[in-house]
C-alpha cells in the first residue's frame, strides 16, 4: 500500500507530543459519530413525507416503489471506488468529501421541481453515503486499532440514532416549518454540514504542519510491505459479503414492509409508525454494546445465531399473531436488525491492515448491497400475488436461515490475508 503524505511524515519524523495531538483522537471520534449520524437520514426521512413528495412532483407509483431499492444499488455502485480514493487522498479526506456530497444533495433535493431532479440529487447524497459506509471501518482501524469494538459501537449507536431520529422527527420539523415537506427534508442537509467541522479540523494543513495533530495509521512500515489481499479469492470475504447482504436485505424489508404488515393486521397507522421507531431505535443501545461483545469472541458465530434466532421468532410472531403481540415482535425484529453493527465489526476484524480493511469493506458492502436490491421488491411482489403476508414471511424466513449460515462462516477467527 502506498503511504499517504501523513503516513510518510510520521514515519520519517515522529511528532512531539502536544495537547493538540492528545486531543486529536477524540476529534476523530467526534467526526466518526457525526458522520455515522448522517449516513441514513437521506433514506429514513423520506418515508414519512413520501406521499406529499409524490403529490407535489407528480411521481408515479413505480418510481416511488423503486426508491426502496435505489439506496442499496447506489451503495454497491459508488462504494467500489472508496478504497482507490482513500489510497489517493486519505480516508478522512474522502469521508469529508462524501459528507459534503450528502449535504449538497439533500439541500438541492429540497428545491427539486420534478422527479428527475429529485432522483439525481438523492443519488448524489447516496454516493456520499456509500463512501462513508465503506471507509468508517477503515478509519476505526486506522486511528483506534486497540479499540475497534468500542469505537465501532459508538458510531453504530449514532448510526441508529440518525436513522430513527430522521424517521421520527421529519414530520414535526415539517409542521414546525409551515407544513412544507421541502423544509422538513432540508433540516438533514444542515446536520450533514455540521458533521464536516471535525474533519476540517482534523485535516487542517496548518495544524498538521504545526504539531502533527492528526494521528497517523499505526505500523506504517507494515502497511507499506503488506500486499493488499484479493477479495474475490477469499472464502472469508465471500462469507462476509453474503452475511452483510442478507442482513441488509432483512433490514430493508423490515424498514419498508413491517408497518404495512402491522396495518394490514388492524394496527393503526400511528401505532405502526411507533412500532417501526422501536425496531429502529433498538439499534442505538444494542449497536453500542454488540460490537464490544463481538471483539471479545474468537468466533462471532454464536452472536450471529442469537440475532438470527430473534429474527426468526419475530417472523413467526408476525405469521401467528401480528397485532396481538405487535410490540414483542417489534422488539425481536429490532434486535435482529442489530446484525448490522456486528457485520461492521467483523469487517474490521477479518483483515490485519487498513489497506486490507478498505478492500474488504468495499467488497463486502458493494457485493452485499447488490444482493440486497431484489429482496424488498420480491416481498412486495409476493404480497401482491398472494394477497397476504404468509408467503412473504416464509421467504423472509428462508433468507434469515441463509443469513445465519453464512454469518457462522464469516465469524470464524480468520483474516483475508490468510488466503482462506
Amino acid at each position: 500500500m502506498e503511504l499517504t503524505k501523513d503516513d510518510r511524515t510520521l514515519h520519517e519524523r515522529p511528532p512531539a507530543p502536544s495537547p493538540a495531538r492528545r486531543a486529536a483522537p477524540w476529534l476523530v471520534a467526534l467526526g466518526l459519530v457525526l458522520t455515522a449520524f448522517n449516513l441514513r437520514p437521506a433514506i429514513s426521512a423520506l418515508g414519512p413525507v413520501l406521499a406529499e413528495v409524490r403529490d407535489d412532483l407528480g411521481m408515479g407509483g413505480t418510481v416511488a416503489g423503486l426508491l426502496t431499492s435505489v439506496p442499496p444499488l447506489c451503495f454497491a455502485v459508488f462504494g467500489v471506488a472508496a478504497p482507490r480514493l482513500a489510497r489517493r487522498f486519505g480516508p478522512a479526506a474522502v469521508v469529508l468529501a462524501g459528507l459534503a456530497a450528502v449535504a449538497l444533495g439533500l439541500a438541492l433535493r429540497s428545491f427539486a421541481g420534478n422527479t428527475a431532479v429529485f432522483l439525481a440529487t438523492t443519488a448524489l447524497s447516496l454516493a456520499g453515503i456509500a463512501v462513508g459506509n465503506v471507509l468508517m471501518p477503515v478509519l476505526v482501524l486506522r486511528y483506534f486499532p486497540d479499540r475497534v469494538g468500542s469505537v465501532t459501537g459508538l458510531y453504530s449507536m449514532a448510526f441508529a440514532l440518525g436513522a430513527a431520529g430522521a424517521a421520527g422527527l421529519t414530520i414535526p420539523f415539517t409542521e414546525a416549518a409551515g407544513g412544507n415537506w421541502r423544509n422538513g427534508l432540508a433540516v438533514w442537509a444542515a446536520t450533514a454540514a455540521l458533521a464536516l467541522l471535525p474533519w476540517l479540523a482534523v485535516l487542517a494543513p496548518a495544524r498538521r504542519r504545526a504539531d502533527g495533530a492528526v494521528p497517523a495509521a499505526p505500523r506504517p512500515a507494515r502497511e507499506a510491505q503488506a500486499a493488499p489481499p484479493r477479495m474475490i479469492r477469499s472464502r472469508t470475504a465471500w462469507a462476509l459479503a453474503g452475511f452483510f447482504g442478507l442482513q441488509a436485505t432483512a433490514a430493508y424489508i423490515t424498514l419498508g414492509w413491517a408497518p404495512q404488515i402491522f396495518r394490514d393486521a388492524g394496527v393503526s397507522a400511528g401505532t405502526a409508525g411507533l412500532l417501526l421507531a422501536v425496531i429502529m431505535g433498538l439499534g442505538a443501545p444494542l449497536g453500542f454494546v454488540l460490537p464490544r461483545i463481538a471483539t471479545r469472541l474468537r468466533h462471532q458465530g454464536p452472536l450471529v445465531l442469537v440475532l438470527g434466532g430473534c429474527g426468526l421468532a419475530g417472523y413467526a410472531g408476525l405469521w401467528l399473531a401480528p397485532a396481538g403481540g405487535a410490540w414483542l415482535w417489534a422488539v425481536l425484529l429490532g434486535i435482529a436488525n442489530c446484525a448490522f453493527p456486528v457485520a461492521l465489526t467483523m469487517i474490521g476484524m477479518r483483515a490485519r491492515t487498513p489497506a486490507g480493511v478498505a478492500r474488504l469493506s468495499a467488497f463486502a458492502q458493494s457485493t452485499g448491497y447488490l444482493l440486497c436490491v431484489p429482496g424488498p421488491l420480491l416481498v412486495g411482489t409476493l404480497n401482491d400475488m398472494t394477497g397476504g403476508w404468509h408467503v412473504p414471511l416464509a421467504f423472509m424466513t428462508v433468507l434469515m436461515l441463509a443469513q445465519i449460515a453464512v454469518g457462522m462462516a464469516a465469524g470464524r477467527d480468520r483474516c483475508v490475508e490468510d488466503g482462506d
